[in-house]
């Protein structure tokens, strides 16, 4: 079963501003890791209604999973809920079950039903709902996109929800295999050909390198791997792809380290 790629919108000023430091990419992989999922790309968006709508079109186009965090508040510069109507040429309508949430949470707290609390049941038509259990207010689903706050305590349990009850028949189908070592006093220059190559050869890797200029532990060095996604049969295309790697730096008398 192909697994869609996964993606991550993180909404808000105070994020590109610093004000607050992002912590939703984080949380999102290690939520994705758990379930055998793989995080596939990040877009951060200020409180731009404009841009954002583009960028939620662009992702509508697609047939990725879309995870967005943030801007679905009542408040003027909350824009989320409006971008995705107008990226969908859809109209917003008020959703009567988010409503009847907002009802009891108001019965709850004591806090009055007001029009503010209302606009929080605002959705593009068509929306279902995700369930929210801080405070009952729900987020949204449209197609393959997801839409929670941007609160932490509210964004991840509603992130989980949303894999455990709609996603769950792709966890841990495509699982991801890797085999590493650190080179040592070795430029990048040298063995970008040696990647090449090994790319070319066996297609369905990957190969990636992480250098790292040392420091009083450890001398300057690369991390360098072999990885692919898929089945148990990508364990063995990655191990002789690995072994493939070993044997060519052994020739190349570099200085090696395995490490997974």
């Amino acid at each position: 079963m192909a697994v869609p790629k996964i993606g991550l919108i993180v909404v808000g000023d105070e994020i590109l501003s610093g004000l607050r430091q992002d912590k939703h990419i984080p949380a999102v992989i290690e939520r994705l890791s758990a379930r055998g999922l793989h995080l596939s790309w990040v877009q951060m968006v200020g409180d731009d209604r404009e841009f954002l709508t583009d960028t939620l079109r662009r992702s509508f186009a697609s047939d990725h999973i879309v995870l967005s965090c943030g801007g679905i508040g009542g408040t003027p510069d909350d824009h989320t809920r409006q971008a995705a109507a107008q990226a969908l040429g859809r109209p917003i309508v008020r959703h009567s079950g988010a409503v009847e949430l907002i009802r009891q949470r108001c019965e709850e707290s004591g806090q009055p039903m007001d029009e503010f609390r209302l606009r929080m049941a605002d959705f593009p038509e068509g929306a279902t709902l995700i369930p929210n259990p801080f405070n009952r207010i729900a987020g949204f689903t449209v197609g393959q996109h997801h839409f929670v706050p941007g609160f932490p305590v509210m964004a991840w349990p509603m992130i989980e929800w949303v894999l455990d009850t709609l996603y769950i028949e792709y966890h841990h189908q495509e699982l991801e295999y890797k085999r590493a070592l650190l080179l040592f006093n070795t430029p990048e220059a040298r063995i970008t050909p040696v990647m090449e190559l090994l790319e070319t050869a066996f297609p369905d890797c990957k190969l990636y390198s992480l250098p790292s200029v040392g420091d009083n532990k450890m001398a300057r060095h690369i991390e360098l791997g072999v990885k692919a996604r898929g089945g148990i049969e990508k364990k063995e295309v990655v191990t002789t792809a690995f072994n493939e790697l070993l044997k060519i730096l052994e020739t190349m008398q570099c200085k090696v380290e395995l490490i997974v």
